[in-house]
């Protein structure tokens, strides 16, 4: 395969080049909810909520995760302008590349996404809320023997700030311990950690 050089694309638009190579090659696509499936039976017998049923020799439960963000009104003010939860969709963008970042959090989702922005920042700013991380040991140390990560223990966010023109311009901290605030310039990546969508409308029988 020859060496690309034109622009990269955005996590959505990844999805759908995706989407339509394998519409390209052949793939039957059905945007349906799956609201049955029957394994005590091969093939699987799927049943839509349109009533259509669908048979199958395998079956991927695909429920994908959920952000768990901060809840602070600034924070949903920027978000996509400065403000993200996933590093893999947006990290290598060039508004964050070679640049300050912070990662929120002080759990394996948190460590996971400072080590990969790590690749890409200048400095990568965890802020957690105590004096030590939650991550597994192996996580952990991971994160602390790297050079370009900077923990900023008990510390948590205040405050997003920026403008509608540059987006995220600087974070607000405030310490857990003194209740005193501190601004850091940068353009802010924002993560906390993500809760796996395990709730779903999927009724399975099996012998």
């Amino acid at each position: 395969m020859h060496e690309h050089h034109g622009n990269g694309v955005s996590g959505p638009e990844l999805m759908e080049l995706m989407r339509q190579q394998a519409l390209n090659f052949g793939t039957r696509v059905v945007t349906d909810d799956i609201v049955s499936v029957d394994f005590s039976r091969r093939p699987f017998r799927l049943t839509a909520l349109s009533g259509e049923t669908m048979e199958t020799q395998s079956v991927i439960v695909a429920t994908g995760a959920r952000a768990n963000y901060l809840g602070l009104p600034s924070e949903h003010a920027y978000k996509n302008l400065g403000v993200t939860a996933c590093a893999v969709c947006d990290g290598a963008l060039p508004r964050f590349r070679n640049k300050p970042l912070v990662v929120v959090g002080g759990g394996d989702s948190a460590v996971e996404e400072a080590t990969y922005l790590s690749k890409f920042a200048s400095r990568v700013y965890m802020v957690h809320r105590r004096d030590a991380l939650r991550a597994s040991r192996i996580m952990a140390e991971r994160a602390l023997k790297n050079p370009k990560i900077e923990m900023v223990w008990n510390h948590g966010v205040d405050e997003v700030l920026g403008n509608p023109k540059e987006g995220v311009t600087s974070v607000r901290l405030r310490s857990t311990t003194d209740n005193s605030t501190h601004d850091v310039r940068l353009p802010v990546f924002f993560w906390r950690s993500a809760t796996l969508r395990t709730r779903y409308s999927l009724t399975a029988r099996s012998n």
